[in-house]
């Protein structure tokens, strides 16, 4: 049976007959510097966060006039090109994130003045809400998904280098090593994904766009070997209640779907863990006896004092609560450092189960991301003994990267120790995965803690700051009480009655 049902655990399965895993941001870049020049129709971007000044293509001198900035990028084709339709559809972000921003992307549309590129900030969002979708779509044909921004903080390899000066940032200091995921499919799930952007913009701008008629050339990048063929994707979504919208609420449904159909292992990859019912399911999971193994890699502490401040410490409940129920020893988290011991930001948000799922997106393992954000996934289910392949090596080459190791190396130790902990522990020699548990908290972290303040979990929710706690925690007894009766059904595991507690 499909983890994968339209309506329920994602919004439309569609076709591809090619997808690849962009793993880290040059690789992302990389294939921008190539798609965007093949534009014929449309160019669309949905984002967090967007600074034309970002460089595709860095080489650790930053000038005033570099020709890889994106902004210059998009410019040059919209006066090669004025018939290309060109929208950046960009989150208009709180005034102390744009701050911390250097108030890009407000800035941005300077760039963009006397040109026929349209870039809006999108406020359609109940307050305190953000789009934190991440799609980019050329000529519905070709469209990449996940976790990054094209923002000048966010390039890096996959070989996190200690003081790489390519990564260097206008004011010309260096930002920290950074790891991202991406997914890149053609075909149907492109298209899918365009119709996507256009929603949003006409609920944003209240304008139509047209879907243009096919274009005759392929966009997609020489460079890129897809690494998987003739998929099916499935797209999943989180929206918050606006005005006459429902709330959308796939992705949550699709993650307590995907934690209670692992067989052998559950492999995450996320910037925050805050959610107590996502850590109720995955310690129901721990305390079966042939459960599966769950490896979760995050980051150590988060970069921003208002992250440290609310996610870094409600994560210390979530971890106290699976190592409590983890009595047989298959649960395992870590964080990265460079090679001298530098913090890696985890920013990806990545979920592997056993050989058979893979999804990559824009959405935390938070409150927020299930119901109060709007978000955006894409999954592949395995369909043959290809798919599953490439499904395995895509995790082992995580894995294998933060340590310095192929995935191959990975593959190997994981065979022969009988688990990914256990090939972790064998192979993680120079200490670059390090253990990641609670830490102590003051007082005011354990309040923010108890009651997630900053992580609601829907509209309604976020105006009830000191009901938080209660309602978060009865959805997780009603969670715990379903799975006392036997472990939940996928239909069961992401009904609305256990994921919001109503």
């Amino acid at each position: 049976m499909s983890i994968l049902t339209p309506g329920d655990t994602c919004w439309r399965r569609e076709s591809a007959g090619r997808a690849a895993f962009l793993v880290d941001t040059e690789a992302y870049f990389n294939a921008l510097a190539e798609i965007l020049p093949k534009a014929q129709k449309s160019i669309y971007l949905l984002g967090w966060g967007f600074d034309p000044r970002t460089r595709l293509a860095p080489d650790g001198f930053d000038g005033p006039d570099d020709p890889d900035e994106i902004g210059r990028i998009l410019v040059e084709l919209s006066r090669r090109r004025p018939e290309l339709d060109i929208r950046l559809l960009i989150w208009k972000s709180a005034l102390p994130i744009s701050a911390s921003q250097n108030f890009f992307p407000h800035r941005g549309r300077r760039w963009f003045h006397d040109t026929t590129v349209q870039l809006r900030l999108d406020e359609s969002v109940p307050l305190g809400a953000c789009h934190h979708q991440k799609v980019l779509v050329v000529d519905d044909a070709v469209a990449i998904c996940g976790g990054g921004d094209i923002s000048v903080d966010r390039w890096d390899t996959a070989a996190h280098l200690d003081d790489d000066q390519r990564r260097i940032m206008p004011d010309q200091e260096c930002h920290d090593p950074r790891h991202e995921v991406m997914l890149m499919v053609d075909g149907a799930a492109a298209s899918a994904l365009g119709d996507l952007f256009r929603a949003r913009w006409r609920r944003s701008a209240d304008e139509v766009v047209p879907k243009a008629a096919p274009s005759t050339a392929d966009p997609w990048p020489t460079r890129v070997p897809a690494h998987m063929l003739d998929v099916d994707v499935g797209i999943a979504r989180t929206e918050p209640a606006w005005k006459r919208d429902q709330m959308v609420e796939e992705i949550r449904r699709l993650t307590l779907a995907s934690i209670f159909e692992a067989k052998d292992l559950i492999y995450l990859e996320n910037q925050y863990f805050t959610s107590p019912i996502y850590a109720e399911a995955l310690a129901a999971r721990l305390t079966e006896p042939n459960g599966p193994e769950v490896v979760m890699i995050s980051t150590g502490y988060s970069p921003s004092w208002f992250d440290r401040l609310t996610m870094d410490q409600a994560r210390n409940n979530m971890l106290w609560r699976l190592q409590v129920a983890d009595i047989f020893g298959r649960f395992h988290a870590y964080w990265p450092v460079t090679r001298s011991g530098q913090e890696i930001i985890v920013h990806s948000k990545v979920t592997i189960i056993d050989d058979r799922l893979a999804r990559v997106g824009s959405a935390n393992l938070n409150n927020r991301s299930g119901g109060f954000d709007t978000e955006c996934e894409l999954a592949i289910e395995a369909n043959g003994e290809d798919d599953r392949m490439a499904i395995g090596a895509l995790r082992d080459r995580l894995v294998g990267h933060f340590m310095g190791y192929t995935g191959d190396a990975v593959t190997k130790a994981r065979l022969e120790r009988g688990g990914l902990g256990a090939a972790i522990s064998a192979l993680n020699h120079e200490g670059r995965l390090r253990p990641l548990g609670p830490r102590d908290m003051t007082t005011l972290g354990k309040m923010i803690a108890a009651f997630h303040i900053g992580d609601p979990a829907d509209v309604a929710d976020s105006w009830r700051i000191f009901r938080r706690r209660d309602r978060l925690y009865e959805a997780s007894r009603r969670l715990s009480q379903t799975i006392a009766q036997g472990r939940p059904t996928t239909a069961q595991a992401s009904s609305k009655s256990i994921t919001s507690g109503r």
